[in-house]
């Protein structure tokens, strides 16, 4: 009886993810491993493609220059928010997801202003004599870059509060009294505890920036293209469906792939 209303009440949900999400990646990806009967061929062919592997290759790369930025700032600005008051808790939490709450493109165009050869940072550094003409900031990798921490570094930030507040302050003043440094606390007791939150957060990042489209597209240009950018190249300039579920069907893995790694490293330091 209860294995039969445990079936009952996950079936509607079961019978979405099928419909919705199971059957339509199906019917994109099946073609890809049709060519003359079943065949890996076109996925040979992505990989043995100079563009394609430039274009993956660039995907990884700010993928991952991203995570670590995220990490690198978002691990000290975590403990600060942790460790205040309620309110001023409060009151940070809710300036660091504010911009997720803004429409990405919003974000991007906001991002063209200030990185444009007539934005902010051009303005200003030809005001202080810095440069004698705008410098190229826009439709690069770095371009790319600064829109894809600023993001993804919100999710960092909530993951890693949620998971230093778990760590109690009298751990931080126990190693201090017995001689510890702030800075030495911070670096032998809360980072390791907190590394799990921070893996987390990093798969969150990673994942996120390897399948964002709005921002690539935006900030990059076509000469800047990530592998999202890319699918829709493919699929709706080119009605290349069945190029674009190759690329889907690599990103699929890569995310996948990503997260197992995550999980794997998170287990191994629980058990620690």
């Amino acid at each position: 009886m209860r294995k039969s209303l445990y079936f009952l009440l996950i079936a509607p949900g079961v019978l979405l993810l099928a419909v919705f999400l199971f059957y339509p990646l199906v019917v994109i990806l099946m073609p890809t491993f049709q060519e003359r009967g079943l065949s890996l061929g076109r996925y040979f062919a992505f990989f043995s493609d100079a563009y394609y592997l430039k274009i993956l290759a660039r995907t990884i790369r700010i993928a991952s220059i991203a995570t670590l930025v995220c990490m690198i700032f978002g691990v000290p600005t975590a403990y600060f928010i942790s460790r205040r008051g309620k309110r001023m808790k409060s009151f940070l939490m809710a300036v660091s997801i504010f911009p997720l709450l803004t429409n990405s493109v919003v974000r991007a165009f906001a991002w063209i202003n200030i990185l444009g050869r007539n934005g902010v940072v051009n303005t200003l550094l030809l005001k202080w004599n810095l440069i004698d003409e705008p410098i190229t900031l826009l439709y690069t990798d770095f371009s790319v870059l600064i829109g894809t921490i600023y993001l993804f570094l919100p999710l960092m930030l909530i993951t890693l509060v949620g998971s230093m507040d778990n760590i109690e302050e009298d751990v931080t003043e126990a190693a201090e009294s017995l001689g510890a440094s702030r800075l030495l606390a911070f670096l032998k007791i809360v980072l390791p505890l907190s590394l799990p939150g921070i893996l987390v957060g990093g798969t969150l990042v990673f994942t996120g920036a390897i399948t964002a489209y709005t921002t690539p597209n935006l900030l990059g240009g076509n000469k800047n293209m990530l592998l999202a950018t890319l699918i829709y190249q493919r699929a709706m300039s080119l009605s290349d469906w069945t190029g674009a579920g190759v690329i889907a069907f690599v990103m699929i893995v890569m995310t996948v792939a990503a997260v197992k790694l995550m999980q794997g490293a998170a287990g191994r330091l629980d058990r620690r």
